[in-house]
């Protein structure tokens, strides 16, 4: 009896302890730290399959269209970047995104279109793409119309130099202080301040202070305004500068023509043959063929004339006049008659005269 007390004593002692280590797995399965790893799992997917729909988007964009603008976004507002995007669509399309997404979506494409590697070195900054298939300069036009002005703010780097005009201030003499301070040049006129000659406050490229803010702002001067710009365009698989698209066709003929004929003068002087030049060689090939020809009295039919008129001089320059003299001799008769009737007349006027 006392091995079997001990015996189910054991046993308990067995399932308790095995429901203990049931619990204490359950507990361990279901700890905070599992279920956050869970999450991050999860994430990750999430990420995962974001970061291969943007992929497949860039990839299918870069097919479609064979142009981008390359913008910048700095202090670009997002009510701007909706205006803009309305005045985009139908034709347009911005696409946003990472730095580093941007080039690792590029980089895997270079395999199969080498020219995409031009678009990296311009992925850099605070930077979008438009892709496009219009005409660059409207959608460049586009882009740029939708900029607002902007009050300076303390720290803020000033895109353009910024100037205070001369004028009065309409403020109390009891600033004057603070515009000596900026060095503005100031008076006292009718009971306010005037500055009196035009000042540049801020150099572009330069961090506005808070002094200069708080002037400018006193002053309701907006010195900035923000925008899209245009860092680089891509189009068919080469890349420039915005400034290229105001070169007009006139100028690109110009420089081209001015080319060409560079070309054609230094490769006759060197007598070494180019396109431009060669057609030039050839005249004066001939030219010089045809003085040997002359000069060892060979022939052949496309020189017969000339040789001819060569050595009849006379019997060309006689045909000439001959043909210059016609008209004085069809204009003789003419003359004739005109002498005529002006004897006539004279005769008609001594007859009155007499009679009279």
């Amino acid at each position: 009896m006392k091995n079997f007390s001990e015996s189910v004593v054991a046993g308990a002692k067995a399932n308790t302890h095995e429901a203990n280590s049931l619990r204490c797995g359950l507990a361990k399965a279901t700890s905070p730290e599992t279920s956050l790893t869970h999450r991050k799992i999860a994430e990750m997917g999430g990420k995962s399959a974001t970061k291969a729909a943007y992929f497949d988007k860039l990839k299918t964009l870069l097919e479609t269209y064979k142009s981008i603008f390359i913008v910048t976004v700095d202090n670009v507002s997002s009510q701007q970047m909706h205006e803009i995007r309305q005045a985009l669509r139908g034709d347009s399309v911005v696409l946003m995104g990472k730095n580093t997404m941007v080039r690792r979506a590029l980089k895997g494409l270079i395999s199969e279109a080498p020219e995409y590697e031009r678009l990296l070195p311009h992925v850099k900054g605070n930077v979008g793409f438009i892709f496009t298939n219009s005409d660059l300069k409207d959608t460049r036009e586009k882009i740029l119309s939708n900029r607002v002005a902007a009050p300076a703010r303390a720290g803020a780097v000033a895109p353009a130099d910024v100037f205070i005009p001369a004028g009065n201030t309409g403020m109390e003499p009891g600033k004057t202080s603070f515009f000596q301070a900026l060095g503005v040049p100031t008076k006292i006129a009718r009971g306010t301040i005037e500055i009196t000659s035009d000042l540049k406050l801020v150099e572009a490229g330069s961090k506005v202070g808070a002094s200069e803010a708080t002037l400018l702002n006193m002053l309701n001067i907006s010195p900035f305004t923000y925008g899209m710009g245009i860092a680089q365009i891509y189009d068919q698989g080469q890349t420039f500068d915005a400034s290229v698209l105001d070169i007009e066709e006139s100028q690109l003929l110009k420089a081209f023509t001015s080319a060409i004929t560079t070309i054609a003068t230094i490769s006759l002087a060197i007598n070494y043959p180019t396109l431009p030049s060669v057609m030039h060689s050839l005249v004066n090939s001939y030219k010089n063929a045809i003085s040997v020809a002359i000069e060892i009295d060979y022939e052949w039919e496309a020189i017969h004339e000339l040789k001819d008129r060569i050595a009849n001089p006379d019997a060309y320059a006689s045909a000439a006049p001959a043909a210059g003299s016609a008209p004085a001799a069809g204009d003789a008769p003419a003359a004739a008659k005109e002498e005529e009737k002006e004897e006539s007349e004279e005769d008609d006027d001594m007859g009155f005269g007499l009679f009279d």
